[in-house]
């Protein structure tokens, strides 16, 4: 478990999962090429199963478990999209599963997981740590803790997202990637430096939250207080071990966008491509956007990490 994942271990991954979870569309917008002055892709992650990425790595972990852990069960913590992935990959392998989750998380992630069959224990993002949680109620009732980036087999699964763009597009110049923990971009990078070894790739963060970024340009993990973003996938405090040392390798650097760019992004996917983007899942978009000069002419390619929104909170921000 100490080992840090190669490409060796996405392709194990890719042929554990491909059975059961989506291979998602690949879009594209005449509009937005014209707009952005490059051939853009959009690897569309928001019609994988359970709306996000992160059913790839949840469905590769839970499935490589003991049958003694099967009959335990699993625990794990997440603002709603890692969640969600638990909760149905716990189903399809039946293992029991309980999530830990913020009292504030979206209500429709909140529904689904529950839908799904999990446990919901809630907590307060701003004043309890939920890792302490986690670790708390595997211990008292020995469960297994798959965290939702930090965790070799987890990156493995979010690694097919971009093994998969990759084999369908062929190579890219850049590769934008939502980050929060870590775990999609870290994965992306096994199967970009395998696949495309000359592209250019990048992480996306809130501008609330930028502890990669800062921990990029600083060689060590920052660790900051929980940011008040409307991405709330991306509502984390610090990268993880793994992921981090996967990314200072191999990241070429780490972007930040303002909640209001999030906002045109989702509108742009609404009205241009007719489809339903989280704020979360608008970080890359968001990014290839303010590049537009330094990417023309170019081959890009933006991981559209999940689609779970309330449609109430969609409306809203829309309407500010």
């Amino acid at each position: 478990m100490s080992l840090s994942p190669t490409f060796d271990d996405v392709r194990s991954a890719a042929a554990r999962i491909t059975p059961h979870a989506h291979r998602t569309p690949v879009l594209r917008s005449r509009r937005i090429n014209e707009q952005v002055g490059a051939d853009v892709v959009f690897k569309c992650e928001n019609f994988q199963r359970m709306g996000a990425f992160k059913f790839r790595g949840a469905f590769n972990a839970l499935s490589r478990f003991t049958s003694e852990q099967r009959r335990a069960g699993v625990v794990a913590y997440s603002s709603g999209n890692h969640a969600q992935a638990i909760a149905l990959a716990a189903r399809l392998l039946d293992i029991p599963a309980t999530l830990v989750m913020p009292h504030d998380a979206p209500a429709a992630k909140v529904a689904a997981t529950k839908g799904y069959g999990g446990q919901v224990v809630t907590y307060d993002r701003y004043t309890e740590d939920r890792e302490e949680i986690g670790r708390a109620l595997a211990a008292d009732r020995g469960l297994t803790l798959i965290p939702p980036y930090d965790h070799p087999h987890v990156i493995a699964g979010q690694g097919t997202a971009a093994k998969e763009l990759f084999e369908e597009v062929g190579d890219l110049d850049a590769i934008f990637v939502p980050l929060g923990g870590g775990g999609l971009l870290s994965g992306t990078a096994l199967s970009a430096r395998e696949l495309s070894p000359g592209c250019e790739l990048y992480g996306v963060e809130p501008e609330a939250g930028d502890d990669g970024r800062r921990s990029l340009r600083q060689g060590a993990i920052v660790h900051i207080d929980t940011p008040a973003t409307i991405a709330d996938g991306a509502q984390t405090q610090h990268l993880g071990a793994h992921t981090f040392e996967i990314i200072r390798r191999e990241v070429d650097d780490i972007l930040t966008v303002t909640d209001s760019e999030l906002v045109e992004c989702m509108r742009i996917f609404g009205s241009v491509m007719k489809i339903v983007v989280e704020p979360t899942g608008c970080l890359g978009f968001a990014a290839v956007r303010k590049l537009a000069p330094r990417l023309r002419g170019g081959r890009v390619g933006v991981i559209v990490s999940g689609g779970n929104v309330d449609l109430d909170r969609f409306v809203s921000l829309l309407a500010s």
